[in-house]
């Protein structure tokens, strides 16, 4: 074909017209009427970063992703339906009123994925910023402050600059990073990389729910752990901790670079650097690094170093707790003093240096203070272990204080320095002086100058101790109006001010929540004595009240069992009402006992243990307290764990105490929980010391099978877990109920005897159930046991339609809403 010059017009005008509709495919922006399918991409207006449909390498699965434009090698950061796959090239991404994105299945419109909003805008777009921020907003407002929706504030598994990675305290919301599952599969994967800010900033990696790896705290110049992070030439980083906001984030200072923080499935946090040069991915840091990162691989006091074999020794005037088992290289159990403290006779501080500085966890703060008054702070409290500088950016300042055993120590290059509590002994120049001066003086005057200084120093530590140690300045009486008068008592109970409470609780943060129930949420308090407290806050909507309130502490103020969580005071003023418990570390039951993480950690001696406690605290509160007490509302979220795992019974606002002979009573108020009552009391209202047992029956098939009473379902029938072990014990197949978890070698007649115990429990008739003191006598001995018969609700899902409510908070303890059923009789 031959051109002549008089076409060069028209081929020019062509030319023109595909560029411009080249140009208009390449948008930054989508809107309710321009939409996004497989096959075409938004960019943003730099160039950096592109929007479209993918595939990884070997799936034919469809995600609407973005990844780098400019570079060679596809890098996706960020991934929007990364639980729901597309299996086609039918997919719209659009935008929505009142402003939401959503992706669709153009075959039969079913949305895929949305995004969320809190507000409606008239004129709604999604832009792709240069940052690589996914931003939802009114077409007209530019402002930060006003995105209605952000793909920063949901990441998968890569840290962007500019990205707020932490937590927003006025939202609740948590920035934080999750693995891919595979380069094929990009659905959260095992590992999550976290900022924690609780006790003292920190990086935190998480496989499930175990923590492997934790940074060390934020030191005003990088994180104790990771020496290998400092000031350079290309990126700034910062954290910011606020009342409204904790975070991490960094900011580049070359454009031309492009640099990136990602999770990988292996659990590995990686800062990479694409050089041009080579085409490449370059790593510049890494955490974990070694072996010594692993979160307290050499336990308590026990110091990592890798370049020593083995890489585990104690610090420097500390001894194996278990000598023997630390020769075999299993360090878990760490280290002690090797002279023990004794806080009465003056201890002192000793100086670490080189380290990375312990967890942080169970630590305070205070930005003001200087060194010298952080030491004075920690001797006044027997609980503070260690101190140090808190921000070392400008010389050191502030302070910050350890109250637990100190864990997660290594030995790093430009590490830190740690004060660590000590017995005065260990402090040989000190010992120098004490003889000297018992020489000068005459043995009579040292006696007396020793008690004065005996007196002094308990009359100051009593009046530092905090209020609640002491039994408070003021206490709240309580009155048991139970209708019989010879059992109504005035209970004085330690009462804290809101202040101290909600100084202890950080303002009731979001961090510090444990849980919501029916009464309310519970928080984690840290009062200035170093001691831990759960508090229970009377919600104002909460449907259980004043009553409720009033009877927790009535049945349980005065109860002293091992086995029963203790109430340490309360605080009322104006519309608040809050109860002060001792705080258990491991939370409640039910987090561990149906959550596959969790229960893998539960032994069938951890459960054994458990069971039996639960059956002696009941035990107690039926015959040997000062009251005979019907909990009433027993299920595995009210059964709390301790540091050792021993159970502790709790929640006693729906508890009912009887005196003298009285075993049981009716009301027209039915409380508990679906799935935990009995027959007797779901339908008619009857109640006694066999109600609970029933419930103990159904927590104990739960903590042996590892699954809900309510919930379960099973492919060959509908009946409930109740149902399902009646099922297996008459044909002699109990050992199928038994948790996958649970390792029963050497334990299996004990397991099957305690599903026959659990069996006898939920007996339909409360005559043919035993009580608790029989139970606690068949758990230990090997007597026979009488015969099991059919179990109450054998046909539960029949009788009863309504579910008991869950929570959706994942931090959450408590797993089932207590129900209360108000009957006309």
């Amino acid at each position: 074909m031959k051109i002549s010059y008089k076409d060069f017009p028209l081929l020019f005008i062509l030319t023109f017209v595909m560029s411009i509709q080249k140009i208009s495919n390449a948008t930054d922006t989508i809107t309710t009427t321009k939409i996004l399918r497989d096959g075409e991409t938004m960019i943003s207006s730099d160039g950096s970063f592109e929007l479209g449909f993918f595939s990884p390498e070997n799936s034919k699965n469809r995600y609407v992703g973005m990844w780098y434009k400019k570079i060679t090698v596809t890098t996706v950061v960020w991934v929007a339906n990364r639980e729901v796959p597309l299996t086609n090239t039918s997919g719209v991404f659009k935008v929505v009123d009142p402003g939401l994105l959503v992706l669709l299945n153009d075959t039969n419109g079913g949305i895929i994925w949305s995004s969320n909003t809190s507000r409606h805008v008239k004129n709604p777009v999604a832009k792709l910023l240069d940052s690589g921020n996914l931003v939802v907003k009114d077409a007209n407002d530019d402002d930060p402050g006003n995105f209605l929706w952000e793909s920063f504030n949901y990441p998968t598994d890569t840290f962007l600059p500019g990205m707020k990675y932490g937590w927003n305290y006025k939202t609740g919301l948590e920035v934080y990073l999750s693995s891919w599952k595979s380069k094929d599969d990009p659905s959260s994967g095992d590992f999550t990389y976290h900022f924690d800010p609780t006790g003292y900033p920190q990086h935190l990696l998480k496989r499930g729910s175990v923590v492997q790896f934790k940074s060390g705290p934020w030191n005003g110049l990088r994180f104790s752990g990771t020496p290998n992070l400092r000031k350079n030439t290309f990126y700034k980083y910062r954290v910011v901790l606020n009342k409204n906001e904790a975070y991490y984030t960094y900011e580049l200072l070359d454009r031309s670079i492009i640099s990136r923080v990602t999770l990988s499935e292996s659990g590995v946090s990686q800062r990479l650097i694409w050089v041009d040069r080579t085409q490449r991915w370059e790593v510049y840091l890494t955490n974990p690094t070694d072996n010594c990162d692993i979160y307290r691989l050499c336990g308590a006091y026990g110091s990592c170093n890798i370049a020593k074999s083995p890489v585990c020794e104690c610090l420097d005037r500390f001894l194996p707790k278990d000598p023997e088992v630390w020769k075999r290289a299993d360090w878990s159990n760490g280290c002690v003093r090797r002279t023990p403290l004794n806080c009465q006779n003056e201890d002192v501080f000793l100086k670490y240096s080189g380290i990375k500085l312990p967890d942080t966890q169970y630590s305070l703060f205070n930005e003001s203070m200087t060194l010298e008054e952080c030491k004075v702070l920690c001797l006044k409290n027997c609980s503070c272990t260690a101190y140090t500088d808190l921000d070392i950016s400008k010389g050191g300042s502030g302070c910050l204080l350890w109250f637990e055993d100190l864990a997660n120590i290594k030995l790093v290059p430009e590490g830190q320095y740690i004060y660590i509590r000590m017995a005065s002994s260990e402090l040989e120049l000190k010992r120098k002086k004490r003889e000297i001066l018992v020489l000068s003086l005459s043995l009579s005057m040292g006696m007396v100058l020793l008690g004065l200084s005996l007196m002094l120093y308990l009359r100051k530590r009593k009046k530092s101790n905090h209020r609640l140690r002491e039994g408070g300045r003021q206490g709240y009486k309580f009155t048991d109006d139970h209708r019989d008068e010879n059992h109504n008592k005035s209970i004085e109970l330690p009462l804290l001010d809101l202040y101290t409470i909600t100084k202890s609780t950080d303002n009731f943060s979001i961090n510090n929540k444990l849980g919501e129930g029916g009464f309310g949420p519970v928080y984690k308090g840290l009062l200035e004595d170093g001691q831990e407290i759960a508090v229970k806050r009377l919600s104002r909507n909460s449907f259980q009240g004043l009553d409720e309130f009033k009877n927790e502490v009535i049945c349980i103020a005065k109860l002293q069992h091992r086995n029963l969580v203790k109430l340490l005071g309360c605080c009322i003023q104006g519309e608040e009402k809050m109860l002060i418990y001792e705080y258990m570390p491991n939370r409640s039951l039910d987090l561990f006992l149906f959550d596959p993480m969790g229960s893998a950690l539960l032994d069938w001696h951890k459960r054994f243990q458990i069971i039996n406690g639960i059956a002696r605290g009941l035990l107690y509160l039926h015959q040997d307290s000062r009251l005979r007490i019907i909990h009433r509302d027993l299920k595995a979220s009210n059964i709390l764990l301790d540091s050792d795992m021993n159970p502790k019974i709790s929640d006693f606002g729906m508890a009912r105490s009887f005196g003298g002979n009285e075993t049981g009573a009716n009301t027209s108020r039915v409380v508990g929980t679906y799935g935990y009552m009995s027959p007797e009391y779901a339908v008619d209202g009857i109640f006694s010391v066999k109600s609970d047992v029933f419930s103990f029956g159904v927590l104990l098939l739960e903590i042996v099978s590892g699954k809900r009473n309510r919930g379960f379902s099973h492919r060959d029938h509908n009946h409930n877990l109740l149902g399902h072990a009646w099922m297996l014990y008459k044909e002699g197949r109990s050992l199928e109920l038994i948790d996958d978890y649970l390792g029963i070698s050497g334990y299996l007649s004990e397991v099957l005897r305690s599903i026959h115990i659990g069996l006898l429990c939920v007996q339909q008739s409360p005559e043919d159930r035993p009580s608790m003191s029989s139970v606690v006598l068949m758990f230990g001995n090997e007597g026979v046991l009488p015969q099991a018969r059919q179990p109450g609700f054998f046909t539960e899902r029949d009788l009863f339609t309504a579910e008991s409510s869950s929570s959706t908070n994942a931090a959450s303890s408590i797993n089932q809403m207590t129900i209360t059923l108000m009957e006309a009789r």
